[in-house]
């Protein structure tokens, strides 16, 4: 069980909860009902063996926590998973409330055996996963990979369509739009570009897609968005 404060509540919470679920114990000195239920809430959570872990948090010590949850009474007590909340409860509880609530946070049965298969990260089990289950993001990027090595660009793109979009997502249709460029060629492309992108859709689409296989962080792609923008507008 770890102490969290306003400083580190991003990381030990937010960003932990994207491995493993984390339960966020709301308390204050004076509070007894608290005093009673932490320990309750620590022997669950000490019985998944690591599966879930535990934080605490002073009210009266991190007010920026405190109006973040908008606290009214204490004990209160929320469950993060994947940076956000998706569980709680308020006041103090039973025993068999307290277990049955950390225990909903295990993965299920099916969870398990998606982790599994992407831990192997074959073709045959990341498809096995997206027949159960058609639009799981991790398999999807995963997949759409292994057809990137393979050349089977076409698949890798219809596969990423079926994905909300993000910056991984988008740099991976990039990169399946445009071929397997060298990074010393895509300056020469760019700038033979951008005397078309104005007239030609494709062609300012093809520019678009060469930033993105630069990636965000590129200070190049910077540059050469500033050229698009100056040409369009």
């Amino acid at each position: 069980m770890k102490e969290v404060s306003d400083a580190t509540f991003a990381t030990d919470v937010i960003e932990r909860s994207k491995d493993i679920p984390v339960i966020v114990d709301l308390w204050a000195p004076w509070c007894e009902p608290c005093k009673a239920l932490t320990p309750i809430i620590e022997t669950a959570v000490i019985a998944t063996e690591g599966k879930v872990e535990l934080v605490t948090v002073n009210i009266d010590e991190n007010h920026q926590i405190r109006e973040t949850f908008q606290v009214q009474s204490i004990p209160a007590v929320y469950a993060f998973k994947d940076g956000a909340v998706i569980d709680g409860f308020m006041g103090a509880q039973g025993e068999e409330v307290v277990t049955n609530f950390v225990n909903g946070l295990l993965p299920s049965e099916q969870e398990k055996i998606i982790e599994a298969l992407l831990s192997e990260g074959s073709e045959e089990s990341l498809t096995e996963i997206l027949t159960a289950v058609p639009d799981h993001n991790e398999a999807i990027i995963a997949l759409a990979k292994l057809y990137l090595e393979q050349e089977r660009n076409e698949e890798a793109i219809s596969l990423l369509n079926k994905i909300p979009e993000s910056a991984e997502s988008r740099q991976l249709l990039a990169l399946a739009r445009t071929g397997d460029v060298k990074s010393d060629e895509i300056h020469q492309r760019l700038e033979n570009l951008l005397h078309k992108v104005k007239e030609d859709q494709e062609a300012r689409q093809e520019y678009v897609d060469l930033l993105d296989v630069l990636g965000p962080e590129s200070l190049e792609a910077n540059s050469y968005r500033r050229k698009l923008a100056s040409k369009l507008f």
